[in-house]
């Protein structure tokens, strides 16, 4: 800033840092994906996206995010400059490149780079230590984990998830033109 004064910020120990959020994560049952620190204005950011083999609710969110500000609260690892904390979940965007990514992704249907087939999409059927099997147009394929690139998740609209059929409530399996649809019934 010329004619001013620039106060100079202090940086993250982010190795400390993800030191001390991952224990408190993992008691939770969950696993840190990621963690960003950045200046916004006269406060830092601090981003952590966690997940589960469940998910991970608002609940969840809620509850790992108290655990982790109890954390930091109690440590100097932030330095003196006020922080805002967000925990969220990854995004349906987040590319599978880990095991425990592809796990999580039995069920949908994804798009990936192999490297003996090319660009791919087909549901996740199974992952594994060894790899994922993939149904490509009805086909079972499997590929070990070296020949994938990250995959990327497909957004499905309308589908209804095999498990969810058994515990839906019979009305709410009305076709579209029999759902009430709110004041007017046009959807607003």
């Amino acid at each position: 800033m010329p004619g001013g004064r620039r106060r100079a910020v202090s940086a993250v120990d982010e190795e400390r840092l993800a030191g001390l959020v991952q224990p408190v994560a993992a008691a939770n049952g969950m696993d840190v994906e990621t963690v960003r620190v950045s200046l916004v204005g006269q406060r830092r950011l601090l981003r952590i996206v966690v997940d589960s083999d469940a998910g991970v609710s608002l609940d969840d969110a809620a509850e790992v995010s108290r655990k982790i500000s109890a954390a930091l609260d109690a440590t100097d690892v932030m330095g003196e400059i006020p922080y805002t904390l967000e925990v969220s979940s990854p995004g349906v965007d987040r590319p599978l490149t880990r095991e425990r990514h592809w796990r999580r992704a039995v069920g949908r249907l994804v798009r990936v780079k192999t490297s003996t087939e090319g660009t791919v999409t087909g549901r996740v059927l199974a992952a594994d230590t060894g790899g994922v099997t993939l149904d490509v147009a009805g086909v079972e394929r499997e590929h070990p984990y070296h020949e994938l690139g990250p995959g990327a998740v497909q957004v499905e609209f309308g589908r209804i998830p095999d498990n969810a059929r058994d515990d839906a409530h019979p009305d709410d399996m009305l076709p579209r033109e029999e759902a009430d649809l709110g004041a007017g019934g046009d959807g607003h």
